[in-house]
């Protein structure tokens, strides 16, 4: 009895289909047993959807196909941004931008992420900034806030550190970006500079005045000084020198002819006081 040739053909195709396919579900799950954790995160397991404790550092980690699957968190600074409306000391409104440079705690991401979740930003970061910002700002002048940014800043971040470390959350660094007043109170800042710098002229300029006329007085008492050395070093010895000096240039200059007048006296002159010279 022969046999045919056309059954066997169906039998053999069958067999290395599912062979095709039982190397494609082994390829899809071995594929799916591994996971990769990126760079500047960690990585928690996620069993049936429960959160695992264990942390996983950056790298490739095994998980149970199609029962585990891993969540990443991000560790690096990440900045969040929040507008914030509050009323100084004085009760002037003051709208507030702030940047908060913070990163998660990679030893603690299991507890942030189990009993806050991945929103916490929205949750947890916003909310504690304006609260923390409408605290601070109430403790100061509108101008002092202006006047004394750093300092403020400073008191937002500390205060900011410890409400977020509860949540093991660290805050890198805060930045007030901006504070925006009314503008009544603009204009009431505008024109207390324009005086101020209208006081500070006019102190210069009195100070200028001051400067010169002391100058002047200075000069004044330095010339009557002078001039009372001058009268101290007139003697009648100095006097008398002097006034022979003046004779001496006259008799050089005299050409020996006695002067004619017509009326009056003849004049005298002292030939021998000149002759004995």
């Amino acid at each position: 009895m022969g046999t045919n040739p056309g059954v066997k053909k169906p039998v053999k195709l069958r067999g290395l289909t599912g062979v095709i396919i039982t190397v494609i579900i082994v390829g899809i799950i071995a594929m799916g047993s591994f996971t990769q954790v990126e760079f500047g995160h960690v990585g928690l397991y996620k069993t049936f959807g429960k959160l695992n404790s264990e942390v996983l550092s950056p790298g490739i980690h095994f998980k149970i196909p199609f029962i585990q699957s891993v969540i990443q968190v991000n560790t690096q600074v990440t900045k969040a941004e929040t507008d914030t409306t509050a009323s100084s000391k004085d009760l002037q409104p003051v709208s507030t931008h702030v940047a908060v440079n913070y990163s998660v705690n990679k030893v603690s991401a299991y507890n942030l992420m189990n009993n806050i979740g991945g929103a916490f930003d929205t949750i947890i970061i916003n909310p504690a900034v304006q609260e923390i910002v409408k605290e601070v700002t109430a403790r100061y002048q509108a101008e002092d806030l202006i006047a004394k940014r750093d300092v403020v800043a400073g008191e937002i971040s500390e205060l900011l550190t410890a409400r977020l470390a509860k949540y093991d959350l660290i805050v890198n660094e805060i930045n007030i970006v901006d504070f925006k007043f009314s503008d009544a109170f603009n204009q009431s800042i505008e024109a207390k500079q324009v005086a101020q710098q209208q006081a500070l002229k006019a102190s210069n300029d009195l100070k200028r005045v001051e400067i010169e006329a002391k100058q002047k007085i200075a000069q004044a008492q330095a010339e009557a000084e002078s001039l009372k050395l001058k009268k101290q070093e007139v003697t009648p010895e100095l006097i008398q020198l002097k006034q022979i000096e003046v004779q001496e240039k006259a008799l050089e200059k005299w050409d020996g002819k006695l002067p004619s007048v017509t009326g009056g006296a003849t004049p005298f002159i002292d030939i021998q006081s000149l002759t004995s010279k």
